[in-house]
C-alpha cells in the first residue's frame, strides 16, 4: 500500500472533476431553460469524463489525497459552471419598478433604449405611484437596473426570470 502523494494523479482527478462538475452545472442550467439538445449532447461527454475521473479514483484508493482532490475538483467545477452560465446569461428577466407619479417620462427614456415598457398609475401609501414591467435579456440585467437607477435612485425594483411568455413587445423586437 503506497501512501505517497502522486502529483500529476492529484492533478488531473481535479482537472477531470473540474471539467466535469462545469459540464454538470451548464447541463442542468440548459435543462432549466429549455435546450434539450444541447444538454443531452452535454451530458454524453459529462458522463464519459466522469467515468475516466472515478476510476482514476477507484484505481487509486489507496491514497486518500486522490479523494481531496476529487471533492476540491467537484467543488472547482461548481464555481466554474456558475461563473460561465452568468456569462452567458441565458433567457430573459423581468422588471416590476415603482417610482413616484410624478416621474412620467421614465417608461418613455426605458423604451429609447430599446426595452419593452408596460407602465400603470397605482394607489402606494404615500399616494399615486406609476409602476412599470420592464423585459430585457438577462446580459442587459444589470445594465439596465443601473440605468434606472441613475434616472430615478429612489426606485423600488424587483427582478425575476419568467420561465414563459408569449407574445407582446418581445416576439415583435426579436423579428
Amino acid at each position: 500500500m503506497k501512501n505517497s502523494m502522486d502529483f500529476s494523479i492529484i492533478l488531473l482527478i481535479i482537472i477531470i472533476n473540474v471539467v466535469y462538475m462545469t459540464l454538470t452545472t451548464l447541463r442542468l442550467i440548459m435543462v432549466i431553460k429549455g435546450y434539450k439538445v444541447v444538454a443531452s449532447l452535454l451530458s454524453t461527454v459529462e458522463v464519459f469524463i466522469y467515468l475516466m475521473g472515478l476510476t482514476i479514483v477507484l484505481d487509486n484508493l489507496d491514497n486518500p489525497w486522490n479523494m481531496v482532490a476529487y471533492c476540491i475538483g467537484f467543488g472547482l467545477g461548481v464555481y466554474c459552471g456558475s461563473i460561465i452560465e452568468s456569462r452567458l446569461a441565458l433567457g430573459y428577466v423581468v422588471f416590476d419598478v415603482i417610482v413616484d407619479s410624478l416621474e412620467i417620462e421614465l417608461p418613455l427614456q426605458i423604451r429609447a433604449k430599446g426595452y419593452g415598457v408596460t407602465s400603470w398609475v397605482a394607489d402606494g401609501k404615500d399616494g399615486k405611484r406609476l409602476c412599470m414591467k420592464v423585459l430585457a435579456k438577462r446580459k442587459n440585467e444589470i445594465k439596465l437596473k443601473d440605468y434606472i437607477k441613475s434616472l430615478s435612485p429612489k426606485a423600488f425594483i424587483i427582478s425575476y426570470e419568467p420561465s414563459r411568455f408569449n407574445g407582446g413587445f418581445l416576439l415583435k423586437s426579436t423579428k
